[in-house]
């Protein structure tokens, strides 16, 4: 369930800003699903990061469609981040993966339709 749900909300983000160590997500409108459903999806997300491995703060602004992620890119490579959101199948992109989905383990919102 949690790779389900990291895998729907990773098509719906794109990255606005990216420096080692801090990293800009913005939710994307035009989204196939609706926005309500993908601002759940965002604060489940918040919920997992937030005390995360690696992860220094979670900050979610939902009026701009934003959520900026500190981290500490020893633990969680930079190019962790965009490998992710394009789906590639790559060593950092699992080491994201694998903090999140920790962080999701049993809390991952239902899908919806």
């Amino acid at each position: 369930m949690p790779d389900e749900f990291l895998s729907r909300l990773a098509a719906a983000l794109t990255i606005a800003h990216h420096i080692p160590g801090r990293v800009r997500l913005k939710l994307d409108g035009a989204a196939e699903r609706g926005l309500a459903a993908l601002a759940d999806d965002a604060r489940a997300l918040h919920r997992a990061l937030t005390g995360a491995e690696g992860i220094r703060s979670v900050a979610l602004n939902p009026l701009a469609r934003s959520c900026t992620i500190e981290y500490d890119p020893a633990v969680i490579p930079p190019s962790a981040w965009p490998d992710l959101l394009r789906g590639e199948a790559s060593a950092a992109a699992g080491t994201l993966l694998r903090i999140a989905t920790a962080g999701l383990a049993g809390g991952a919102p239902e899908r919806r339709p």
